[in-house]
């Protein structure tokens, strides 16, 4: 059983880097030298700040506008599935995001 370096279990770290997205998603990037935490984090961080990004700019187009539940429930399924996945020992990589991540965390 790895440990990270906060004492958790690198699985409960993986996951607790998605519960607050970004947000935890850099407490754990920073603390953690770990590659599968360091992963989720990044991940967590792109994902999240991308479907932000998603959300407000279909918010700002009227035609538009009726997508933004649409990827609301899209991101709140998402954000469970990578909670799961990360608890579970997985690196899952979400589609285009995943990769992206994997590189930048990385580099970081």
């Amino acid at each position: 059983m790895m440990m990270a370096a906060t004492g958790l279990k690198k699985e409960t770290a993986g996951a607790l880097a998605y519960v607050l997205g970004p947000i935890t998603g850099v407490i754990f990037l920073v603390l953690e030298k770990d590659p599968f935490v360091r992963f989720h984090a990044m991940q967590s961080i792109v994902v999240f700040i991308g479907l932000f990004v998603l959300q407000w700019v279909l918010g700002l187009t009227l035609i538009l506008l009726p997508l933004v539940p649409l990827v609301g429930i899209i991101s709140f399924v998402l954000w469970l599935l990578l909670i799961y996945k990360a608890w579970q020992g997985a690196e899952w990589e979400v589609p285009f995001f995943g990769k992206f991540a994997r590189n930048l965390a990385k580099k970081a």
